[in-house]
């Protein structure tokens, strides 16, 4: 069975401490109330980084030049309905204060706690490279 290919493009935004931003999805989106890396659809005609640099703008009110993206690793995992490939870019400068304009949850979660966020499945191996592949061990 032949499933369409959909593109997107997602960012592990750093801050100075060294956490990676996640975005909680919307009520009503598909995968709602899981937490992800900000990004969204590349356009036809558009590059990777294009796309990511429009994304973080209307998500996130911030401005990243495509030179403080760099490539770190992807996902490539079928859905049901589709089969997503989704590069990871790092970035940790920008202009501006992240402020979501979609009504999602943010967090600043530490790589070793990746893990501690429900995700969607696609996001799991791209929290498995970020945080060196290892699970918060619990009490």
């Amino acid at each position: 069975m032949t499933r369409r290919l959909v593109l997107v493009v997602a960012a592990a935004l750093y801050n100075d401490k060294g956490e990676i931003l996640l975005a909680q999805r919307p009520e009503g989106k598909q995968l709602a109330g899981l937490w992800e890396f900000p990004g969204g659809k590349v356009e036809p005609g558009e590059t990777p980084e294009a796309a990511l640099v429009r994304e973080l703008h209307e998500e996130l009110s911030i401005t990243v030049k495509e030179s403080e993206l760099h490539p770190a690793t992807f996902a490539s995992f079928t859905y049901p309905e589709f089969h997503l490939l989704m590069p990871l870019y790092t970035c940790q400068a920008w202009s501006g204060e992240v402020h979501p304009r979609e009504g999602q949850a943010i967090a600043w979660v530490p790589p070793a706690n990746l893990f501690d966020y429900p995700a969607p499945p696609a996001d799991i191996p791209l929290f498995e490279v970020l945080s060196g592949g290892h699970a918060t061990e619990g009490p």
